[in-house]
């Protein structure tokens, strides 16, 4: 038989706080992660390097995990 696939983890990322007067990596950062506008939230895949970006900019986003089956 062959092995159920382990669910996927998803993350929610909201921008909560503008990026002006932050650095042009931070700014880059958000741009990378598909945030164009305040209060926007877009969904990523759980990953290394989302994860890595995240923690870069951490201040400025709000992050929810979610399970998809």
């Amino acid at each position: 038989m062959p092995k159920k696939k382990d669910a996927v983890k998803k993350l929610r990322i909201t921008l909560v706080k503008s990026a002006i007067g932050y650095s042009e990596t931070h700014k880059a950062t958000i741009r990378a992660l598909g945030l164009r506008r305040m209060n926007q939230t877009v969904e990523q895949a759980d990953s290394p390097v989302i994860r890595g970006m995240l923690m870069k900019v951490n201040h400025l986003v709000k992050i929810e995990e979610q399970e998809v089956k």
